[in-house]
C-alpha cells in the first residue's frame, strides 16, 4: 500500500497494537488519528466528564509517543491527527484528503459503534478505501470460543473452561510497532492536539483524584500490582484493603495491553494471578454476549424475566443516587463512585442487588447510572454485571440469593474502615453499629455525635420485608 490511516478508539498506546502494527508492515506511509466523537461526546451529562479528560491526557501522550517512535526509527516524527466533529464525517472526509488506501481500526463490539464503523465503511467504499478492522481488545472474541455444538456459551464457568484450554502463546503474542515505525508519517503542518476546553470540556477532579494517567498510568499500576497478585484472591473483596489491580480504566480505553496483560497472568501462576486471570476471562465472556446478544442492551438476557413487574418509585431511585438509603456501606459505595468516579467491585454487586432486590427498582435505571458517572465505563461489562446482580443475565445470580447489606458490610468491611472514609458522619460510631446505626439507642447516638433521621438516614426499606418482596417479584414470573 501506498498509504493507510489508523483510526485510534479505545486503544490508547502506541505498542502492541494490532492495527498499528498491520498498517505499518503494509503501507509506506501511515498516518494515525483520534476523534474526539461529537456522537458520544454531546450526550454526555457533564462538561467536567472525567472520561474526556482521562483520554484527553491519553491522546496527548500518544502523539508525543509516536513522534518518538518515528524519530528513533530515523524519520522526521510523527504524531496523532485529532479532530473534533463526528467520526463518520471526519474519518472519510480525512482519509481522502490524505490519499490514503485503507484505514485500519481495532475491532469494537458495542451495538452503536458496530453501526458506526459500518457507515463509515461504506463512505471510504465509495472513494474507492478499503477498511480494515483488528481483534485487539479481548484474546477471544465473537465464535472463537464456542460450545461443542457451536453455539455461544451462556454460563461462564465452561465458557472460562473452553477459554483455558484454547489458550495458547500465539494468542498473547504481542504485535511489534517499534520496529516498523520507520513508516510513521509526519502529520500535516498545523496539526495540533486541541486543548480540553477547546471541545468544549473542563478537566474535572482527575487531578485531585491522583490518578495515574495515559500509557505511563498503566505502566506504573501494573508494575505495582505485579508485587500483590500473588495476595489478589485474599484481598479484592475488601474495598478498604488494597486488593485490585486499578487497571479497570486503563483496560477500558486501551493504555495498557490485554494480551500482556493476560500472558503475564498465566506465566505467573498461584492462585492471585489464577483468580485475576478469570475476572479477565469473564471481560471476553461479556463482550461475547454483547456480540451474540445485543439485544441484552434495551432487554434482559432471559426472555421470561421480561415480565417481572419493577416498583416506579423515584424517591427510593434518588435516595440510591444521592447516597442517602440509610445503610452505609452503600451510601459509602455511592459517595466513592460519585466522588471519584470508580466504584470498588465487591461494591459494585452489592448496591447494584440493593437496587433491584431491596427497592425494587429496574436494573436498567441503575446500569444507566453508572454509565453515566463510571470512569471505567465499558457496556459489555456493565451490562453484564447490572443483569448479574438482578438475575436476569446469563450464569446470573438466582434470584432467590439476595444479598443482605448489613452482613455483606460486616463480611467485608469488618471494621467500617470503608464507610468511615466516605462517610464522616459515621467517624464516632462504634463498631458494633457502624454496619447498622439505626441500632443505636439515644444515649448511643448522643455519644457518637450521629442522630439517626438528622446526621445520618434511617434505613429507606426494611431489608426482610424487601427480600420477601423481591423473592413474591419473581416467583409470579417463576410460576408464569
Amino acid at each position: 500500500m501506498h498509504a493507510a490511516l489508523v483510526w485510534f478508539r479505545r486503544d490508547l498506546r502506541h505498542f502492541d497494537h494490532a492495527a498499528l502494527h498491520h498498517a505499518l508492515r503494509h503501507a509506506d506511509k501511515v498516518y494515525c488519528v483520534f476523534v474526539f466523537d461529537r456522537d458520544i461526546l454531546d450526550a454526555l451529562l457533564s462538561r467536567e466528564d472525567r472520561r474526556v479528560g482521562f483520554i484527553h491526557h491519553a491522546v496527548t501522550e500518544l502523539d508525543a509517543a509516536l513522534d518518538a517512535l518515528a524519530r528513533a526509527a530515523g524519520g522526521r516524527g510523527a504524531g496523532l491527527i485529532v479532530r473534533h466533529g463526528r467520526a463518520v464525517e471526519e474519518i472519510p472526509r480525512l482519509a481522502r484528503a490524505l490519499g490514503v488506501d485503507q484505514v485500519c481500526v481495532n475491532r469494537d463490539y458495542e451495538p452503536a459503534a458496530i453501526t458506526r464503523d459500518s457507515k463509515v465503511a461504506e463512505e471510504l467504499a465509495a472513494a474507492g478505501i478499503s477498511f480494515v478492522d483488528f481483534k485487539d481488545q479481548v484474546i477471544f472474541e465473537r465464535d472463537e470460543v464456542l460450545t461443542q455444538g457451536r453455539t455461544p456459551f451462556s454460563v461462564f464457568t465452561p465458557y472460562r473452561n473452553a477459554w483455558m484450554k484454547k489458550l495458547d502463546d500465539f494468542f498473547v503474542r504481542a504485535y511489534p510497532v517499534e520496529k516498523h515505525a520507520g513508516a510513521l508519517a509526519p502529520k500535516p503542518a498545523g496539526e495540533l492536539v486541541p486543548a480540553l476546553d477547546e471541545i468544549g470540556f473542563g478537566p474535572g477532579n482527575l487531578a485531585e483524584l491522583r490518578m495515574p494517567l495515559g500509557v505511563t498510568g498503566g505502566r506504573t499500576l501494573f508494575e505495582e500490582f505485579k508485587g500483590r497478585i500473588d495476595r489478589y484472591k485474599r484481598t479484592r473483596d475488601f474495598p478498604a484493603v488494597k486488593g485490585v489491580s486499578y487497571l479497570s480504566t486503563h483496560l477500558r480505553f486501551g493504555t495498557v495491553s490485554i494480551r500482556e496483560l493476560v500472558a503475564y497472568a498465566w506465566q505467573h501462576g498461584g492462585e492471585g494471578a489464577e483468580t485475576w486471570l478469570s475476572e479477565l476471562v469473564w471481560r471476553d465472556f461479556y463482550h461475547m454476549i454483547l456480540w451474540h446478544h445485543p439485544r441484552v442492551v434495551e432487554t434482559t438476557f432471559k426472555p421470561e424475566y421480561v415480565r417481572v413487574q419493577w416498583d416506579d418509585v423515584p424517591e427510593l431511585f434518588a435516595a440510591w443516587c444521592e447516597a442517602r438509603t440509610g445503610y452505609p456501606l452503600v451510601d459509602a459505595a455511592m459517595r466513592q463512585l460519585n466522588q471519584t468516579g470508580y466504584m470498588h467491585n465487591r461494591l459494585r454487586m452489592i448496591v447494584a442487588s440493593f437496587l433491584t432486590k431491596d427497592l425494587g427498582v429496574d436494573w436498567r435505571l441503575g446500569e444507566r447510572y453508572f454509565a453515566d458517572h463510571l470512569i471505567d465505563f465499558d457496556l459489555a461489562a456493565n451490562n453484564g454485571g447490572w443483569q448479574w446482580a438482578a438475575s436476569t443475565g446469563c450464569d446470573a445470580q438466582p434470584y432467590f440469593r439476595i444479598f443482605n447489606p448489613v452482613t455483606q458490610s460486616e463480611k467485608f468491611d469488618p471494621e467500617g474502615r470503608f464507610i468511615r472514609r466516605y462517610l464522616p458522619e459515621l467517624e464516632r460510631v462504634p463498631n458494633k453499629f457502624v454496619h447498622a446505626p439505626w441500632t443505636m439507642g439515644g444515649i448511643d447516638q448522643t455519644a457518637a455525635g450521629t442522630r439517626i433521621g438528622v446526621d445520618y438516614p434511617a434505613p429507606v426499606v426494611d431489608h426482610a420485608s424487601a427480600r420477601a418482596r423481591t423473592l413474591s417479584r419473581f416467583g409470579v414470573v417463576k410460576a408464569g
